[in-house]
């Protein structure tokens, strides 16, 4: 629902906007963004929260879910990587080490430090989770939006950027 609503806006013909128009049917109108647009947002974003220090690492307003991938770059070592703004958090890698920057406008913002090999393994566990979420909405829009089900699925794959699952007939 979160990701239906991020993407409820109606259609702006005058802004270049050629999606059809909202459907008057309940359901339809709901979906509407969600099966239209072609760049979906999932607002949110991944949140690193270290326990011992309590610092908490999370993506500015800008930044979402969609954008989990963005991670892998910093991995890699390929640049910094910007997590949105308000605040303006940043994470680079520094030999084997990855540096989570809260907000990279103060000049004495709290950072979380974590071993890139240690990134690179929870990275996996999100993809999994990721994968494991697209999988239950699959088996859930099969059984109470069958007629909907397989574009939903396959616009929820699209916005976490992972395979779409193969819908199980409805029920």
């Amino acid at each position: 629902m979160s990701i239906v609503a991020c993407n409820d806006i109606d259609p702006d013909p005058n802004a270049g906007d050629d999606r059809p128009p909202r459907p008057a049917h309940p359901l339809g109108s709901f979906l509407h963004g969600l099966l239209t647009f072609d760049s979906l947002f999932a607002a949110g974003g991944l949140r690193v929260t270290d326990s011992s220090s309590g610092v908490t690492f999370l993506p500015g307003c800008c930044n979402g879910l969609e954008e989990w991938r963005d991670w892998r770059t910093v991995v890699s070592g390929s640049g910094p990587v910007f997590f949105g703004h308000d605040p303006y958090p940043v994470a680079e890698r520094f030999g084997d080490t990855v540096r989570l920057i809260v907000d990279i406008e103060q000049s004495d913002s709290p950072s979380i430090e974590w071993s890139a090999t240690g990134l690179r393994r929870q990275l996996g566990r999100v993809e999994r989770d990721l994968a494991g979420f697209l999988a239950l909405a699959s088996e859930w829009g099969s059984g109470n939006l069958p007629d909907h089900s397989v574009p939903v699925v396959a616009a929820l794959a699209r916005v976490l950027d992972l395979p779409a699952p193969a819908v199980p007939p409805h029920r």
